[in-house]
């Protein structure tokens, strides 16, 4: 079962991307806080990104906030898709 952070950003970057089922949230949590690692098909990279960074930016503020009301320091890192055809990958 998801924990609630990961599955409200979940819930957020679906409704942006163009490949909603291959959304996924990792979850950490460490004594800095909770670190959710978000992955996305590698065509909606840009959307995610936004212009700028803008929409990186607002994800995380979204997040920074609500991670506020919950009384927890919550981080989010976008992982970057495989850029080679190296071994291993998918």
């Amino acid at each position: 079962m998801e924990k609630e952070e990961s599955q409200f950003l979940k819930e957020i970057v679906q409704k942006v991307v163009d490949n909603p089922d291959k959304v996924g949230v990792e979850q950490e949590v460490d004594k800095q806080g909770v670190k959710l690692t978000l992955s996305v098909d590698p065509s909606d990279m840009g959307k995610v990104i936004g212009a700028q960074g803008r929409m990186a930016t607002a994800i995380r503020t979204i997040m920074h906030a609500y991670g506020g009301q919950h009384e927890a320091k919550i981080s989010v890192v976008i992982e970057e898709p495989d850029k080679g055809g190296g071994a291993g990958g998918m």
